[in-house]
């Protein structure tokens, strides 16, 4: 009886995307566009396993948009280097997690009014991935209980929220929301100024 040829392996089955996914899941965890995914990332080796693996699916969106990257030597490494961007750079906050930021007691009492800013952010859309760029400003009024973190660190932890794709008015909720559980002021204000190009996709989104 003539053995059976095996089928091929169906490599979306064994994509690095599809075992991050599957862990989140496992964990009743989100993973909305501007979630932190960075926990479910195992290691270096895994993180740049994605990153091939989005160069090769951007590679296929490229093709879909009849770009002849093989002649064209400005778009020969364009599918690299926007998953580099993404993962790296523009969508960093989901990736990678959140910098090492300092915490300690206000043991001076400090109750008056800080406000940090400008803090130059970048982001994006999630409707259409379009850039957002902007300024914002932290307030926070410390009590004797709050915890405290050098000022510069603030730009750290904006810079890590905002680097998803995402809107405005979720970004600035998160923020605040991490800024609260970690520091636990008396009070806490944030300004989002940003804009974003306008396009007639984006025009009619809600």
């Amino acid at each position: 009886m003539p053995r059976t040829k095996p089928r091929p392996a169906n490599p979306r089955r064994t994509a690095v995307s599809d075992r991050i996914r599957a862990r989140i899941r496992a964990a009743a965890r989100r993973f909305h566009a501007n979630d932190s995914i960075a926990d479910f990332i195992e290691s270096d080796a895994e993180l740049q396993a994605l990153e091939e693996e989005v160069a090769a699916r951007m590679q296929d969106v490229l093709e879909s948009l009849v770009i002849d990257t093989a002649a064209d030597h400005n778009t020969t490494g364009t599918a690299r280097r926007v998953a580099r961007m993404f993962l790296h750079e523009v969508f960093r906050g989901r990736y990678h997690p959140m910098p090492r930021v300092t915490e300690f007691p206000n043991a001076e009492r400090l109750n008056e009014l800080m406000i940090v800013g400008p803090i130059t952010v970048r982001s994006a859309c999630s409707h259409h991935l379009v850039p957002i760029i902007g300024k914002l400003w932290i307030g926070v009024l410390p009590s004797e209980k709050s915890k405290l973190v050098g000022l510069s660190k603030y730009s750290r932890i904006a810079d890590w929220v905002m680097s998803r794709p995402q809107i405005q008015e979720e970004a600035v909720m998160q923020l605040a929301d991490l800024l609260e559980a970690r520091l636990r002021p008396e009070g806490l204000a944030i300004v989002l100024e940003a804009d974003r190009p306008t396009t007639s996709a984006c025009s009619g989104a809600a």
